[in-house]
Protein backbone atom coordinates (compact mmCIF):
# COMPACT_ATOMS: atom_id res chain seq x y z
CA UNK A 1 0.00 0.00 0.00
CA UNK A 2 1.71 3.08 -0.41
CA UNK A 3 1.93 6.25 1.83
CA UNK A 4 -0.85 8.01 2.99
CA UNK A 5 -0.55 11.72 3.18
CA UNK A 6 -1.97 12.80 6.45
CA UNK A 7 -2.20 16.72 7.03
CA UNK A 8 -2.25 18.50 10.63
CA UNK A 9 -4.29 20.94 11.19
CA UNK A 10 -1.68 24.04 12.04
CA UNK A 11 -3.98 27.08 13.53
CA UNK A 12 -2.74 26.19 16.62
CA UNK A 13 -1.25 23.45 19.41
CA UNK A 14 1.19 20.63 19.32
CA UNK A 15 1.55 20.61 15.24
CA UNK A 16 4.95 19.75 15.23
CA UNK A 17 4.34 16.50 17.82
CA UNK A 18 1.86 15.04 15.53
CA UNK A 19 3.81 15.77 12.08
CA UNK A 20 6.93 13.81 13.70
CA UNK A 21 4.27 10.87 15.51
CA UNK A 22 2.73 10.85 12.16
CA UNK A 23 6.04 10.48 9.90
CA UNK A 24 7.24 7.84 12.56
CA UNK A 25 4.32 5.51 11.76
CA UNK A 26 4.53 6.09 7.87
CA UNK A 27 3.16 8.71 6.20
CA UNK A 28 3.95 11.40 4.69
CA UNK A 29 2.97 14.45 6.94
CA UNK A 30 2.09 18.29 6.47
CA UNK A 31 0.48 21.00 8.19
CA UNK A 32 -2.98 22.09 6.53
CA UNK A 33 -4.06 25.88 7.08
CA UNK A 34 -6.32 26.55 3.92
CA UNK A 35 -9.28 25.08 1.80
CA UNK A 36 -6.83 23.93 -0.55
CA UNK A 37 -4.40 22.65 1.37
CA UNK A 38 -6.71 20.13 3.00
CA UNK A 39 -8.14 19.17 -0.30
CA UNK A 40 -5.05 17.67 -1.29
CA UNK A 41 -5.11 15.55 2.35
CA UNK A 42 -5.64 11.50 2.50
CA UNK A 43 -6.69 12.30 6.31
CA UNK A 44 -6.53 14.61 9.10
CA UNK A 45 -5.33 14.98 12.64
CA UNK A 46 -6.82 17.89 14.70
CA UNK A 47 -4.34 18.56 17.61
CA UNK A 48 -4.52 18.99 21.15
CA UNK A 49 -4.20 22.93 22.43
CA UNK A 50 -6.77 25.22 22.98
CA UNK A 51 -10.75 24.32 21.39
CA UNK A 52 -11.83 27.69 21.40
CA UNK A 53 -9.07 29.45 19.57
CA UNK A 54 -8.88 26.67 16.94
CA UNK A 55 -12.49 26.94 16.77
CA UNK A 56 -12.07 31.09 15.83
CA UNK A 57 -9.00 30.29 14.13
CA UNK A 58 -10.75 27.73 11.86
CA UNK A 59 -13.70 30.11 10.90
CA UNK A 60 -11.11 33.28 10.25
CA UNK A 61 -9.00 30.89 7.94
CA UNK A 62 -12.45 29.87 5.95
CA UNK A 63 -12.02 26.37 7.52
CA UNK A 64 -14.53 25.29 9.40
CA UNK A 65 -16.66 24.39 6.74
CA UNK A 66 -14.19 22.72 4.17
CA UNK A 67 -13.61 20.33 7.60
CA UNK A 68 -17.30 19.80 7.94
CA UNK A 69 -17.52 18.91 4.24
CA UNK A 70 -14.61 16.25 4.35
CA UNK A 71 -15.50 14.87 7.76
CA UNK A 72 -18.95 14.40 6.78
CA UNK A 73 -17.61 12.85 3.07
CA UNK A 74 -15.68 10.77 5.05
CA UNK A 75 -12.41 11.64 5.14
CA UNK A 76 -10.28 10.09 7.96
CA UNK A 77 -9.75 12.20 10.67
CA UNK A 78 -8.06 12.08 14.24
CA UNK A 79 -8.74 14.61 17.28
CA UNK A 80 -6.52 14.39 20.41
CA UNK A 81 -8.06 16.65 23.19
CA UNK A 82 -8.19 20.06 22.01
CA UNK A 83 -9.23 18.52 18.41
CA UNK A 84 -11.80 15.21 20.56
CA UNK A 85 -14.25 18.54 21.19
CA UNK A 86 -13.85 19.83 17.58
CA UNK A 87 -15.12 16.37 16.62
CA UNK A 88 -17.99 16.66 18.89
CA UNK A 89 -21.62 16.82 17.52
CA UNK A 90 -22.13 18.89 21.26
CA UNK A 91 -19.95 20.23 23.91
CA UNK A 92 -21.68 20.71 27.48
CA UNK A 93 -20.31 24.09 28.24
CA UNK A 94 -18.96 25.67 25.45
CA UNK A 95 -17.40 29.06 25.15
CA UNK A 96 -18.98 31.85 23.80
CA UNK A 97 -19.52 31.15 20.20
CA UNK A 98 -17.47 28.04 20.25
CA UNK A 99 -18.27 25.72 17.05
CA UNK A 100 -17.59 22.55 16.39
CA UNK A 101 -16.95 19.95 13.21
CA UNK A 102 -18.75 17.55 14.35
CA UNK A 103 -17.89 13.80 13.05
CA UNK A 104 -18.53 11.65 15.59
CA UNK A 105 -21.66 11.65 17.74
CA UNK A 106 -21.09 12.57 21.50
CA UNK A 107 -21.14 15.24 23.96
CA UNK A 108 -18.13 16.31 25.76
CA UNK A 109 -17.23 18.52 28.75
CA UNK A 110 -14.28 20.97 28.44
CA UNK A 111 -11.16 21.08 31.09
CA UNK A 112 -13.31 18.04 32.55
CA UNK A 113 -10.25 16.75 34.34
CA UNK A 114 -8.82 19.62 35.75
CA UNK A 115 -7.24 22.42 35.02
CA UNK A 116 -3.14 22.99 34.21
CA UNK A 117 -2.01 22.24 37.20
CA UNK A 118 -4.09 19.05 37.76
CA UNK A 119 -2.55 17.62 34.28
CA UNK A 120 -1.52 14.29 34.53
CA UNK A 121 0.31 10.97 32.84
CA UNK A 122 -1.82 7.49 33.51
CA UNK A 123 -1.56 4.28 31.49
CA UNK A 124 -4.79 3.77 29.54
CA UNK A 125 -5.95 0.28 28.25
CA UNK A 126 -7.26 1.53 24.41
CA UNK A 127 -9.01 -1.64 22.61
CA UNK A 128 -7.09 -2.63 19.83
CA UNK A 129 -3.62 -0.77 20.88
CA UNK A 130 -2.82 -1.97 24.50
CA UNK A 131 -1.84 -0.02 27.10
CA UNK A 132 -0.77 3.16 26.08
CA UNK A 133 0.82 6.19 28.37
CA UNK A 134 -1.72 9.01 28.34
CA UNK A 135 -0.70 12.25 28.63
CA UNK A 136 -3.81 14.40 30.11
CA UNK A 137 -3.64 18.19 29.76
CA UNK A 138 -6.91 20.06 30.89
CA UNK A 139 -8.20 17.38 29.10
CA UNK A 140 -11.96 16.99 28.29
CA UNK A 141 -13.72 14.04 28.49
CA UNK A 142 -16.56 12.34 26.61
CA UNK A 143 -19.66 12.30 28.93
CA UNK A 144 -21.89 10.48 26.60
CA UNK A 145 -21.70 8.74 23.19
CA UNK A 146 -24.13 7.73 20.60
CA UNK A 147 -25.19 4.01 18.88
CA UNK A 148 -22.25 4.52 16.08
CA UNK A 149 -19.70 5.69 18.18
CA UNK A 150 -17.57 2.36 20.11
CA UNK A 151 -15.89 3.44 23.07
CA UNK A 152 -11.92 2.67 23.05
CA UNK A 153 -10.77 3.58 26.37
CA UNK A 154 -12.14 5.02 29.52
CA UNK A 155 -9.73 6.50 32.29
CA UNK A 156 -11.27 7.38 35.87
CA UNK A 157 -14.56 5.73 35.36
CA UNK A 158 -14.86 8.54 32.31
CA UNK A 159 -14.54 7.76 28.43
CA UNK A 160 -11.13 9.03 27.16
CA UNK A 161 -10.90 7.22 23.64
CA UNK A 162 -13.61 6.63 20.64
CA UNK A 163 -14.17 5.94 17.63
CA UNK A 164 -17.02 6.55 14.86
CA UNK A 165 -16.34 5.35 11.01
CA UNK A 166 -13.45 6.87 9.82
CA UNK A 167 -13.34 9.31 13.03
CA UNK A 168 -11.04 8.70 15.97
CA UNK A 169 -10.71 10.58 19.08
CA UNK A 170 -8.34 10.61 23.03
CA UNK A 171 -8.86 12.78 25.50
CA UNK A 172 -5.13 12.34 25.98
CA UNK A 173 -1.52 13.70 23.85
CA UNK A 174 -0.23 10.12 22.32
CA UNK A 175 2.15 12.44 20.26
CA UNK A 176 3.87 13.52 23.16
CA UNK A 177 5.07 9.77 24.39
CA UNK A 178 7.36 8.35 21.71
CA UNK A 179 5.07 5.70 21.24
CA UNK A 180 2.96 5.93 17.97
CA UNK A 181 0.59 3.18 18.07
CA UNK A 182 -2.00 5.53 18.34
CA UNK A 183 -1.30 6.85 14.90
CA UNK A 184 -0.28 3.99 13.89
CA UNK A 185 -4.12 2.66 14.27
CA UNK A 186 -5.12 6.27 12.80
CA UNK A 187 -2.37 5.77 9.41
CA UNK A 188 -4.53 2.18 9.22
CA UNK A 189 -7.44 3.65 9.46
CA UNK A 190 -6.52 6.17 6.25
CA UNK A 191 -5.04 3.51 4.37
CA UNK A 192 -8.25 1.06 4.83
CA UNK A 193 -10.63 4.74 3.51
CA UNK A 194 -8.34 5.02 0.60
Amino acid sequence: MNTPVIGVLALQGDVREHLIALAAADAVARPVRRPEELAEVDGLVIPGGESTTISKLAALFGMLEPLRERVRAGLPVYGTCAGLIMLADKILDPRSGQETIGGIEMIVRRNAFGRQNESFEATVEVAGVGPVEGVFIRAPWVESVGAETEVLAEHGGHIVAVRQNNALATSFHPELTGDHRMHALFVDMVRAAS
